[in-house]
């Protein structure tokens, strides 16, 4: 795009103050977002985890639930809760209640793992609590803090509608507003470009942070699972802590549905509307799920089967446009429609692949495992009873790991039910989605009229939110 732009042209686009101004509201909300995600998430993990707080398993539901809740919907509940609210600290505070869940996730299965061993060592030193906390337990909570904070940070690169009703200006937002207002190709590309450099400094920086060091225990023996702390007076504290967050993640969303829909009345619940929207939904779904998935299967195979360089930097390159940021997905198959498969632009097939670049991730990752757990015997044994090898493979392998690519249909299609920005740039004329309802609805103002949408959104994920909780439980042996 740079090439056909021209460089001239491309360094104007680039280096102007509008960039300038993105770039910057870019780097102020990553470096007060992430840090407060963090820091929340361990305060929270550590509560739910490693002390004696009471009702610690419902607590740790709950801080996991607000993923049920897209971050859109969040924003459009505090704006509608405190109208003024807008600029950096309002995209910051959102950010932060609505994202600090895939801090939480990591951070609470990794001190669930840890061996106290160590603690116990460094307290038999002297260490007090505090000190046995900062250099004992957090230096082994560094890969999922990393972790964590990429998939955070990604997430506000790639955000959307949270920034448009809270009136903050990022990439993204320009990037769609740019394309929807002029159609202006190179100046959005140009964007998208810096927003996609934005990306792979993200990606580096984790891996820098990261680290190379080794957190398995070596020894003999079993690893023993570490006592609660007690919380004594800061018990209460705790708990009005915990009764905060939860009100602001969640309460604050489902009472601004509730209040909305009971404003509404029976009249916003227009059956034929919803109806043709869950339906486009659905199809979308479950089509962009199928892609996905049966695309995933010849990668998820390979990486199990036969692992090597070339299988690994091809899934590499998959889990790097995963990254990407939909909107950037969405304008490089709008330029390549537009400009060299035409009859392509805004069809069903164009966004279904989509879908399938920008969630195949989450295929492959649970394909993965289920195939893991399919003995390769089984494979050779149909062979060797005559079966050809794509039969053999369909019959033993594929029919195992059926779990693992329902569970991967499954992410796949709650992704979709939730996209918002490739959705709005590739659906065909006339599509319109539950998200696309919600958003035509509360750009009007009519936020009555939008809140089934949001009802019906969280309702569909709530389930996959419950999913994920069961997972980070049993990835420690609960």
């Amino acid at each position: 795009m740079t090439v056909q732009t021209g460089w001239q042209t491309a360094i104007s686009l680039i280096f102007r103050p509008r960039v300038g101004e993105l770039l910057v509201n870019t780097l102020l909300l990553e470096l007060l977002a992430v840090p407060a995600c963090a820091v929340l998430s361990v305060a929270l993990g550590w509560l739910t985890e490693r002390s004696d707080l009471a009702g610690a398993r419902l607590w740790s539901w709950l801080c996991v639930a607000p993923l049920a809740v897209p971050a859109f919907i969040h924003s459009y509940a505090w704006v509608t809760i405190v109208p003024g609210l807008n600029g950096l600290g309002a995209g910051v505070l959102v950010s932060v209640l609505a994202y600090f869940p895939f801090l939480y996730l990591p951070v609470s299965a990794a001190l669930r793992r840890l061996d106290p061993a160590l603690e116990d060592a460094a307290a038999a030193l002297g260490h007090g609590p505090w000190s046995v906390f900062f250099r004992v337990i957090l230096p082994q909570l560094r890969l999922a803090l990393c972790g964590g904070a990429l998939l955070v940070g990604l997430h506000l690169l790639a955000e959307y509608g949270l920034f448009v009703f809270v009136r903050f200006d990022t990439f993204t937002t320009a990037i769609v507003d740019q394309f929807q207002s002029t159609f202006n190709g190179p100046a959005a590309n140009m964007l998208a470009g810096v927003l996609i450099a934005c990306c792979f400094a993200l990606l580096a920086l984790e891996m820098l942070a990261r680290g190379d060091e080794r957190y398995a225990r070596v020894g003999s023996g079993a690893a023993r699972h570490p006592a609660k702390a007690g919380l004594g007076r800061a018990a209460l504290p705790s708990l009005l802590m915990l009764a905060v967050v939860t009100a602001l993640s969640l309460g604050v969303p489902f009472y601004t549905i509730a209040r909305w829909l009971w404003a509404g009345g029976l009249q916003v619940w227009r059956m034929d509307e919803i109806g043709a929207a869950l339906g486009h939904t659905t199809v979308l779904a479950l089509g962009g799920a199928l892609l996905a998935t049966l695309a995933a299967i010849p990668m998820a195979w390979l990486s199990i089967r036969a692992p090597g360089r070339l299988q690994r930097m091809l899934e590499g390159c998959n889990y790097m446009v995963g990254s990407l940021p939909g909107v950037v997905v969405a304008l490089a198959l709008v330029t390549l429609t537009v400009r060299y498969l035409l009859p392509l632009y805004q069809t069903l097939a164009t966004i279904l692949v989509a879908y399938m670049l920008m969630f195949l991730p989450r295929a492959i990752i649970s394909l993965r495992a289920s195939i893991a757990q399919a003995p390769p015997e089984l494979e050779q044994a149909a062979m060797n009873l005559g079966r050809r090898p794509f039969n053999a493979l369909w019959s033993t392998t594929i029919r195992l790991s059926a779990p693992g690519a329902a569970a991967g249909m499954a992410l796949v299609a709650l992704g979709i039910l939730n996209e918002l920005t490739a959705t709005q740039m590739l659906a065909p004329s006339g599509t319109r989605t539950l998200a696309l309802a919600f958003w035509a609805y509360s750009g009007e103002i009519d936020y009555a009229a939008a809140a089934p949408y949001a009802l019906i959104m969280v309702a569909a994920s709530l389930p996959l939110t419950w999913l994920l909780y069961v997972q980070s439980k049993k990835m420690a042996g609960q």
